[in-house]
């Protein structure tokens, strides 16, 4: 990495005059959180400049307890911002609002990315609607990291859309192996179909057919081929594509699994005195396992496939969680992400729109 990438400032991020614009009125802990949020990322990106919007005079008065997170800051205001309930289509109305105004720096060319913990359904619909999508791009998606044995996992799509057809998954393929570049540093990242087996008979056309032109694509060394549930958390492969129905399903399955897990040992360890004994001995290592899987350290999906990058904070989350979120977006500005996958889909696109689905005579088989 060269002194321009660790400073924060990018080729990219030069013809802009912001690295990131950053919601500051979305998620439960508001514009305190954001900007305390900001001031850790700002010790990993000094070099990083954030237009920071939101209700200016609040702002300015957090800021200035937050020396760090002022000097990489610049204040924009916003006269109102969207409600977490708030539908998408009342959001696209409310030309004024912190979401729109940094959605709106991002598609005039003064920043790189977007940054907010802010309303899914808003933040998609206005994304969609204000930076549009990359040309070669029928669908955004929701991509995020989860944990594995081997290391971290990208996942897509988490929801942004509950059907999909072969080309959409295709697509995803595409955007989940430029986000592995990009954010995990993989130089040749392994992707997967989500599937209910492994073998080339199992699921529904639409799989099957996103599998063949997998194979004779340009990522054909790099696709594995199906993969079921269980290989998520085994790291089968790097990334795992999926329609958006099924992949939320996964996720919401994985956190309440963890949740479970984590109930259960404290339970083991507190119910008697020989639990509490045990706790001791094994407590080094639980909290090892605990700052691994800590779903802060995960904390920023993506919605790939949009002319600029957009990550959304889990709305919950806190500013540690908050300054992961930045790092997500920091690295994909860096790395130029977006480069990443015009460049695949110059030999993509061709090979998906003249390509018919022949109709398989092989049955499907669950």
């Amino acid at each position: 990495m060269n002194e321009t990438e660790r400073s924060g400032v990018t080729s990219d991020d030069q013809a802009c005059s912001f690295s990131l614009a950053v919601d500051a009125m979305g998620g439960d802990g508001g514009p305190e959180m954001v900007v305390a949020g900001l001031a850790m990322a700002a010790d990993r990106h000094p070099g990083a400049r954030i237009l920071l919007v939101g209700d200016e005079r609040r702002l300015k008065s957090l800021l200035a307890k937050h020396p760090k997170a002022a000097a990489i800051c610049t204040v924009r205001h916003a006269p109102s911002s969207i409600s977490m309930d708030m539908k998408p289509t009342t959001a696209l109305r409310v030309r004024d609002s912190s979401m729109r105004l940094v959605m709106n720096a991002v598609s005039e060319g003064e920043a790189a990315g977007v940054v907010s913990a802010g309303n899914s359904g808003a933040m998609l619909a206005l994304a969609k609607i204000v930076i549009k999508t990359l040309p070669g791009i029928s669908r955004p998606a929701m991509a995020a990291i989860s944990p594995s044995m081997k290391g971290d996992v990208v996942m897509l799509d988490l929801g942004a859309n509950v059907g999909c057809d072969w080309r959409n998954l295709v697509e995803f393929a595409v955007m989940g192996e430029a986000f592995a570049k990009a954010v995990l540093g993989l130089p040749s990242p392994t992707i997967g179909l989500l599937n209910v087996g492994a073998e080339e008979l199992k699921g529904d056309e639409k799989l099957r057919h996103a599998a063949d032109v997998l194979r004779d694509s340009p990522l054909a060394n790099q696709f594995h081929g199906f993969v079921e549930g269980h290989d998520i958390t085994a790291g089968t492969t790097d990334v795992v594509v999926t329609d958006g129905f099924t992949g939320n399903v996964a996720l919401k399955t994985g956190e309440g699994t963890m949740k479970m897990a984590s109930g259960l040992f404290r339970q083991v360890f507190t119910s008697s005195l020989a639990g509490r004994l045990a706790y001791l001995l094994v407590r080094p290592a639980l909290g090892r396992m605990k700052d691994w899987l800590d779903p802060r350290r995960y904390n920023g999906a993506v919605f790939v496939g949009l002319n600029g990058v957009v990550v959304k904070s889990h709305g919950g989350t806190d500013a540690e969680g908050f300054a992961s979120a930045v790092d997500v977006a920091m690295d994909m500005v860096t790395h130029h992400f977006n480069e990443g996958i015009r460049d695949r889909l110059v030999h993509m696109t061709s090979l998906t729109a003249t390509r018919p689905v022949v109709e398989s005579q092989r049955q499907s088989v669950a």
